[in-house]
């Protein structure tokens, strides 16, 4: 299966999801801010990055993401966020938010799982 980052700083949702994707066979890496998450990237090389837009400053993942890309780091990453749900927003991978996939918080377990099978197949 699959090497995994997660970099999200709700503690709670790192902790169900990392169990969730260990017990589908996953590898799961956590970290819980970009500085973190950057580094684990670059230390760890996962196959798969899932990141939270928001965590301490409201745009902390997208500028993660494109610090990534601009370090021509192309690992496949699902964005995470509440702020779909609670504001009624709706993302779409492109330039401004550099993703493969999107996803809604809060995530049903076998919502998640699957999203991440479907990009671990491409």
């Amino acid at each position: 299966m699959a090497r995994i980052l997660m970099v999200d700083d709700d503690v709670d949702f790192l902790s169900v999801s990392k169990t969730v994707l260990e017990e589908a066979g996953h590898t799961v890496l956590t970290a819980n801010n970009i500085g973190d998450g950057e580094q684990k990237v670059k230390m760890e090389n996962p196959e798969l990055i899932l990141l939270d837009i928001m965590m301490q400053n409201p745009d902390d993942g997208i500028n993660l993401a494109h610090k990534l890309r601009k370090d021509n780091i192309h690992t496949p990453i699902i964005m995470l966020s509440c702020i779909s749900s609670v504001m009624g927003y709706s993302y779409k991978c492109d330039e401004v938010l550099p993703c493969t996939d999107f996803v809604s918080k809060p995530v049903a377990p076998q919502a998640l799982l699957d999203r991440v099978d479907n990009i671990l197949k491409k």
